[in-house]
């Protein structure tokens, strides 16, 4: 089974700056793109960011220039690296992989999502 453990949220004041990871991890035969979707209450879940395997990157015009997203294909792990930091970027922050594993005796292509992670912007 494939699983997407998330880390790095927290609270901090406006300006400041985090870090997600987000590590996969399972009988993965190949990820196609990871990503970041956030949900904050009242709204709709939204892509933040996602990169490819041949390194593509797309990055939502809300966060373009503050946030940036990385990854490392070796570890199966993608990070999305947030600087100035605003209010309206506190969500739940949701990884996301589109990937190819074995799973219940064949191998399927599907979408996998992690638990969320909390991201608090407040003085």
């Amino acid at each position: 089974q494939v699983q997407l453990v998330e880390s790095g949220g927290g609270l901090v004041q406006p300006g400041g700056s985090l870090r997600l990871s987000c590590a996969a991890s399972g009988s993965i035969f190949r990820i196609y793109t990871m990503g970041w979707y956030r949900q904050a209450p009242g709204k709709q879940r939204e892509l933040v960011a996602n990169i490819t395997s041949g390194g593509s990157t797309n990055i939502a015009d809300s966060v373009k220039g503050r946030f940036s997203i990385s990854r490392d294909a070796a570890k199966n792990t993608v990070y999305l690296q947030m600087n100035s930091l605003k209010p309206e970027d506190t969500a739940v922050y949701y990884c996301n992989a589109d990937l190819k594993a074995l799973g219940y005796g064949s191998i399927r292509r599907a979408d996998y999502w992690g638990q969320g992670t909390q991201v608090t912007v407040s003085s």
